[in-house]
């Protein structure tokens, strides 16, 4: 790695092994993907997919990929790595939460050809339960390999599954089971978190009161005696009652071919208000992309161990735990509970104890660890490890570099990935062999990709002016539709700019071509008639030593129309003080301008936040503007971060 803290250029080493070598073949690929698709599809998706009359047909919104082409995506993921020695490879590896007295925790491995029976099990109880070619079929259920079986067990019947995370409410779970017409629930008894049960089945029962729809409800036997779990006859049955109902037959039923388009899933996802939107992805384009960004993006190698920290209930979890990986033959890890559980050395502990080669997080994570302190990755090997991603967010320069050095060793290069539950893979990164990365950067257009930062009206804008981020051609992986509402669909992401695809996000283009995500639009303030973007405003506080994480948020002011308000959080070791607060402004006065100090600092020990690490900031916006807060709070990990921030500011 190179010493220029702007620029890092991957090792001689990496490079040399690496699936792509040097910027000149990621541009002669990358061109290639845009005007020759037909040969670059043919040969990048040989053995996974063919058979196809036209690569695509039409353009944006309503492009169709791979015509003619029929598939069974579960058999893509499954069946076609058993003839070789892929056949007894881990598939899936998997650590519970829980741990003995001698700190050892329950783990399980499963290679593809026993993933591939427990998928042929289940799909055929489920064939027995009713469960056919279009269907759809509700996944409730923590971090545990039969998520996964069950998400490939409904691809193999043709049925369209929607995974829901498992921290929903019984609300939340309700509207998606509502939605989508769902016929059956798939869940278990409990699961894990932080060394206590939380309960899922009896929220599936509270969210079915009122979902005449579901028919059948399976339950996977998870925490068994931690909690007393109430079945309703004729409607529930136990996980393993149910594969008794349908023994396999022999040879067991074929997977179901399917058209290029059919849906494979429905995935939920929620802005600050309004309806959940039921985004449908299709078969083979969206396994197309997904399978590709996990080859290169993730630079897979034989022998590799991927850890994705994502839950399934996301888009990253779909893509990068199940299907990108399995339709490369690779490894993947699953971890089923909180990485501080027991403490915050757990992660490490797993990166040390499995081996894994490669991990993927979130910047919230990584903001987290750093907070937490070096010495709990220090007192771990993690040279292991040969490559770091980050996904959900832009992540700042500061976290960029302790993530590098503290986690990566110095040797690691970082792939900083942009892409959203709509594009269904990747679409902004670095290949880590071929270019260097450029800290806080996403990077560099994936193939078939035609990213542009653009004015409101479409005109583009100059290099490292900041703009509107917008994909200019349809590429295979990206949402269909919204389920049930179409016309949600084109006026959310084709109305506001004609001809393209609106990504919702800020951003600006270098004169080399890497492009920085800023963050939505509506994280965009307009503060005395200057447009600031919080993500910036945050990476810039990040820079300080103190401080651990950041939050920007706009409230109402009449002079200014808008005024500037950041929650912060320390590092452990330091403590909020009147010359900390004045340090961190004259931060953001150096690093960004005198125009975009924060009108308010406020201290806290901690940020609303999902499970999954993502921060609540519409409760921010409601708390800094003096009101109260609303909304569902069902996803919140700790619910008493609202009334401590609704308390006085720290001082």
């Amino acid at each position: 790695m190179t010493d220029d803290p702007q620029q890092l250029e991957p090792s001689p080493e990496f490079r040399d092994r690496a699936r792509v070598r040097s910027r000149a073949d990621y541009e002669a690929l990358h061109r290639e993907s845009l005007v020759d698709p037909e040969s670059f599809w043919s040969r990048e998706l040989a053995g996974l997919l063919g058979g196809w009359s036209s690569v695509r047909e039409g353009e944006l919104p309503g492009a169709a990929w791979f015509n003619g082409a029929t598939l069974n995506v579960s058999e893509r993921c499954l069946d076609r790595h058993l003839a070789g020695p892929a056949r007894h490879k881990a598939a899936l590896i998997w650590e519970g939460e829980p741990q003995d007295a001698h700190g050892q925790p329950e783990t399980r491995t499963l290679t593809y050809s026993q993933l591939h029976r427990e998928v042929v099990r289940l799909a055929a109880a489920l064939t027995a339960l009713g469960v056919g070619v279009g269907d759809r079929v509700i996944i409730y259920m923590g971090m545990v390999p039969e998520a996964v079986v069950a998400m490939l067990a409904c691809a193999r019947l043709g049925a369209v599954h929607s995974v829901v995370f498992g921290g929903f409410a019984a609300e939340a779970l309700h509207s998606r089971i509502l939605d989508c017409e769902a016929r059956l629930v798939i869940t278990q008894d409990g699961a894990w978190r932080r060394g206590s049960v939380v309960p899922m089945k009896p929220v599936v029962d509270a969210a079915l009161a009122l979902s005449p729809c579901v028919e059948k409800v399976v339950v996977l036997r998870r925490v068994a005696a931690a909690l007393p779990v109430s079945m309703t006859p004729g409607r529930d049955l136990w996980w393993d009652d149910a594969l008794a109902l349908a023994r396999p037959s022999t040879p067991p039923a074929p997977p179901v071919q399917v058209d290029a388009e059919h849906p494979l899933f429905i995935l939920y996802t929620s802005g600050s208000t309004g309806k959940p939107k039921g985004v449908l992805h299709s078969s083979a384009g969206y396994l197309a992309g997904a399978y590709l960004s996990a080859r290169y993006v993730l630079d897979l190698q034989p022998g590799d161990l991927l850890w994705c920290t994502a839950d399934i209930g996301w888009i990253t979890g779909h893509s990068y735990v199940v299907y990108g990986p399995l339709a490369n033959a690779a490894t993947v890890l699953i971890y089923e509970g909180a990485p501080n559980a027991p403490d915050p050395g757990r992660m490490w502990q797993i990166v040390e104890r499995h081996r894994v080669t490669i991990l993927y997080t979130a910047p919230t994570a990584i903001r987290a660890f750093m907070r937490w302190g070096d010495a709990w990755p220090a007192a771990h090997e993690l040279g292991s490890l040969r490559l770091l991603g980050t996904v959900g967010e832009p992540i700042g320069p500061d976290a960029w570099h302790w993530y590098q050095r503290t986690i990566g060793g110095g040797r690691c290069p970082i792939v900083d990935t942009w892409w959203q539950t709509e594009t269904g893979s990747i679409m902004l990164s670095t290949l880590p062999g071929a270019v260097a990365a450029r800290p806080g950067r996403a990077g560099l257009p994936f193939f078939g990709v035609d990213a542009a930062v653009v004015h409101p009206d479409g005109r583009p804008c100059a290099a490292d002016e900041t703009g509107l981020l917008v994909l200019r051609r349809a590429w295979p992986s990206m949402l269909r539709t919204i389920w049930g509402n179409h016309d949600r669909f084109l006026a959310g992401y084709f109305a506001p700019i004609a001809g393209v695809y609106f990504t919702g996000d800020s951003a600006r283009v270098d004169a080399d071509g890497y492009v920085t995500v800023l963050g939505r639009v509506d994280d965009v303030l307009n503060v005395a008639g200057h447009r600031i973007g919080t993500a910036e405003i945050e990476a810039a506080i990040g820079t300080h030593p103190a401080v651990a994480e950041s939050a920007a948020v706009g409230r109402p002011d009449e002079l200014k129309g808008q005024a500037l308000v950041v929650f912060v959080t320390l590092k452990l070791g330091h403590h909020a003080s009147p010359a900390l607060h004045d340090e961190i402004l004259a931060q953001v006065a150096h690093e960004v301008g005198k125009f975009a100090r924060p009108d308010e600092l406020r201290f806290t020990e901690a940020l609303p936040k999902t499970r999954s690490g993502k921060i609540m900031r519409r409760f921010l916006k409601e708390i800094a503007a003096g009101r109260e807060t609303t909304g569902d709070t069902s996803t919140l990990e700790d619910l008493g971060v609202l009334a401590r921030l609704r308390a006085a500011p720290e001082e």
